[in-house]
């Protein structure tokens, strides 16, 4: 039984979201999914819809066996209950894989890192520019 645990924001959620999730389940048994806590965003702005909000879409995908809001004082604490097999992240997420897989190792866990390299062309498979559109329509 191989468990992948994939993160990330997920606000608004659309199919740049679903492949990403889609791919990662592919990789194993169980898809395990933690919803970015407010508080821990740092890289971007902070999300439009509400964390619990966006925990509910998220477990609500098919493809999505769990998911469960990250911890608001350190990434890894949710991976004990997890015990992912494999982390998967996305193509546009920032970190260096093989640095995640080090701190992984670092913190108890043999889990293969995998970035999924494919993504979604189309005009509204980003957050941003979801905003962005919303912005000029209504500006």
């Amino acid at each position: 039984m191989t468990r992948v645990l994939a993160t990330g924001t997920f606000d608004l959620l659309h199919p740049g979201h679903v492949l990403y999730l889609t791919e990662a389940r592919a990789l194993g048994n169980d898809l395990y999914v933690i919803v970015a806590r407010d508080s821990m965003i740092k890289h971007k702005p902070k999300p439009i819809i509400q964390e619990e909000q966006r925990l509910i879409m998220v477990n609500s995908l098919k493809v999505v066996d769990k998911a469960m809001l990250g911890s608001e004082t350190d990434m890894f604490e949710p991976l004990k209950k997890i015990k992912p097999d494999i982390v998967a992240i996305g193509y546009d997420q920032t970190y260096d894989t093989g640095e995640l897989e080090a701190k992984l190792k670092e913190h108890g866990f043999d889990a293969k890192v995998v970035r999924i390299g494919k993504s979604k062309s189309c005009d509204l498979c980003s957050s941003g520019r979801i905003i962005k559109k919303v912005v000029e329509r209504y500006s």
